[in-house]
C-alpha cells in the first residue's frame, strides 16, 4: 500500500521557466564554455548544483575542481538574483493533486537538488507551508549524499516512520529522478514530461511509467 509521494520540484511540481537550469548555463557559460541548454539539462538536471557544474565539465572533457568551485560560486550569486524577482507557479494540477493524496492518506513530500535556502525561497513564493499544502521537504544539502543516491529519500522515509521504501513512489522530470527511486528502492518510479527530459529521455531510465500530466498520478496510487 502506497504511504507517500515523493516529488521533485522544478519542472514536476514547480514551473519557473528552467530559471535553475539558464543561470546554470550562464554561469558556466561566462568562465569560457560555449554549452546549449539542452547540454545542460542532459547532463546537469536533477542534481546537487556543485554535482551538476561537475558533470557538464566533464562532458566537455577534462575539468578542473578549483574552476567547478568557482562556477558554482558564481551560479549561486546569480540565481540569488534571479530569484528575487522571479514569478513561479505551480505545475498545473499539483495543488490538486496534493489535496486529493492526503485526502486518501498518503504523505506528500517535496525533494530536490537546490539547497535548503532555495528550496525554501521557492516554497515561500508559491505560498506552500510544511504541514499544510505539503507534508515535508528534503533537499541535496539535509544527507551526504544526493541523486542518485537514495539518501533524500530515505530521509523522508525515516522523518514519516514509513516502513518500507516500496510503500513510496517517487515522481520526477529526469533521468536521475528515476535513478534515485530505483536506489531507494521504491514501489512505483515515475517520469514526468513536464520539465528537463522527453519522454524518450526518461524510458532509458526504464521507470514503471511515465506520465505527462501530474493528475494522472492519482490512477497509478
Amino acid at each position: 500500500m502506497i504511504q507517500m509521494v515523493v516529488f521533485d520540484m522544478a519542472g514536476t511540481t514547480v514551473n519557473e521557466d528552467n530559471v535553475v537550469y539558464k543561470t546554470l548555463q550562464a554561469a558556466v557559460n561566462a568562465a569560457g564554455y560555449e554549452f546549449t541548454l539542452d547540454q545542460v539539462l542532459a547532463e546537469g538536471a536533477g542534481k546537487e548544483k556543485l554535482q551538476a557544474v561537475r558533470d557538464i565539465l566533464r562532458s566537455g572533457g577534462d575539468f578542473d575542481e578549483s574552476e567547478a568551485q568557482e562556477i558554482y560560486a558564481d551560479f549561486m550569486i546569480r540565481l540569488k538574483a534571479a530569484y528575487a524577482d522571479l514569478h513561479v507557479t505551480p505545475q498545473d494540477g499539483a495543488g490538486e493533486v496534493f489535496e486529493a493524496l492526503k485526502a486518501r492518506g498518503i504523505r506528500v513530500i517535496l525533494n530536490t537538488g537546490y539547497n535548503l535556502e532555495t528550496a525554501q525561497s521557492l516554497l515561500k513564493k508559491l505560498g506552500w507551508e510544511e504541514g499544510k499544502q505539503i507534508d515535508g521537504l528534503v533537499t541535496a544539502s539535509q544527507v551526504e549524499n544526493s541523486r542518485p543516491a537514495p539518501d533524500m529519500i530515505f530521509l523522508a522515509r525515516d522523518r514519516f516512520g514509513i516502513k518500507s521504501a516500496a510503500e513510496i513512489v517517487k515522481v520526477g522530470d529526469s533521468i536521475i529522478d528515476i535513478e534515485e527511486g530505483q536506489s531507494a528502492g521504491c514501489g512505483l518510479n515515475v517520469g514526468i514530461t513536464t520539465g528537463a527530459h522527453t519522454e524518450t529521455q526518461l524510458l532509458t531510465a526504464k521507470p514503471d511509467h511515465v506520465i505527462h500530466h501530474l493528475a494522472e498520478i492519482l490512477d497509478l496510487v
